[in-house]
């Protein structure tokens, strides 16, 4: 469904999937679980699942003449650290706004993580105090106008890159990706598992795997604490996307599945549920997961596992994200381990 969209290589190729045999064994066993690991997806800054999206993304930024990628996340945000990774590659300058997308007090948090990283490459990071939105924002906004106004050539790469035209054809590619993966291991995943916040990954894979007729079997994990607003822009992301890669079906809200009850206290903030997901699979399988995203998806896993939400001998495959440095600003909370 991509040949069509130029593509610009950023990860080393297909990432592996492995079995979590002993978190599987641990809940029971009646349920074999899988990670594909995105979060070893390149050598660039720790890679993680936005590069898939800047592969697409950046073909179109190069082509309009730009010198400087601009774009915008939280404090301790993946996206804005694959930014500036992307940027350094590519020759371009970059200019990232952080806003306070996350009431955390860590004396470090603007210190360290992804924001140090980006910060390291030589991104140019400006610190706002507003508040968390997966909208458009006028600070993102500004930033645009900024540099047009210093006799910069801006690239604008909204939250996530998730409302960018292309901004879904990289989950797109994932589901593919899945599918001859899937004829190697001689079965098929009944359900794969993803975090949700901007919409994007979700909206991606839903396409994708819409193909062969397993949209809904795409369960998100909501980590934004406003699964409303995110659920309307994964469906809208994925219409577009649908349009786009010409998928010849149309995609309808019942098709984005999304369980809102892990997101909890707050966006960016871990529940110690969330802290207890987070030990319990990097206990048993050295697998580290992050406060903001992973841990949340992965709480969600653990749940619907014990709940008995999957059929037993189902084969669920959870897309591992990335986002791990982000961990290095909740120091506090795992001081102990």
């Amino acid at each position: 469904m991509l040949e069509k969209f130029a593509r610009y290589p950023l990860t080393f190729g297909p990432t592996p999937i492995e079995k979590l045999e002993r978190l599987g064994a641990h809940l029971g066993g009646q349920v074999e679980l899988y990670a594909k690991r995105e979060d070893c997806n390149s050598g660039l800054a720790f890679g993680g699942n936005k590069l898939r999206k800047l592969e697409f993304i950046i073909p179109d930024a190069i082509a309009s003449g730009a010198d400087t990628l601009v774009s915008i996340g939280g404090v301790q945000s993946n996206h804005t650290r694959m930014v500036a990774a992307v940027a350094a590659k590519i020759g371009m300058k970059c200019r990232l706004v952080q806003e306070s997308w996350v009431p955390h007090e860590d004396a470090v948090y603007d210190r360290v993580g992804n924001i140090m990283l980006s910060r390291i490459m030589g991104a140019d990071v400006r610190l706002v105090e507003d508040g968390f939105d997966i909208g458009i924002r006028r600070s993102w906004e500004e930033a645009i106008a900024d540099v047009e106004a210093r006799g910069g050539r801006p690239y604008p790469i909204p939250a996530g890159a998730s409302v960018h035209k292309y901004g879904g054809l990289g989950y797109v590619g994932f589901a593919e990706e899945v599918r001859r993966q899937e004829r190697e291991l001689g079965f098929q995943f009944d359900f794969i598992i993803v975090c949700t916040v901007t919409g994007s990954t979700h909206a991606g894979m839903l396409v994708g795997f819409a193909a062969d007729g397993r949209a809904r079997r795409v369960i998100g994990i909501d980590a934004s604490a406003t699964p409303e607003q995110t659920r309307a822009q994964v469906l809208q992301i994925a219409r577009d996307t649908a349009g786009l890669v010409e998928l010849g079906r149309d995609i309808v809200a019942e098709d984005v599945v999304l369980h809102e009850d892990y997101a909890y206290p707050l966006y960016g903030v871990p529940s110690d549920e969330t802290k207890a997901a987070i030990r319990l699979c990097a206990r048993l399988e050295g697998m580290i997961t992050d406060p903001v995203y992973e841990g949340k998806s992965m709480q969600g896993l653990i749940d619907l596992v014990r709940k008995g939400a999957f059929p037993a001998g189902s084969k669920v495959l959870y897309a591992h994200l990335g986002g791990v440095p982000a961990i290095n600003g909740y120091a506090y909370a795992f001081r102990n381990g």
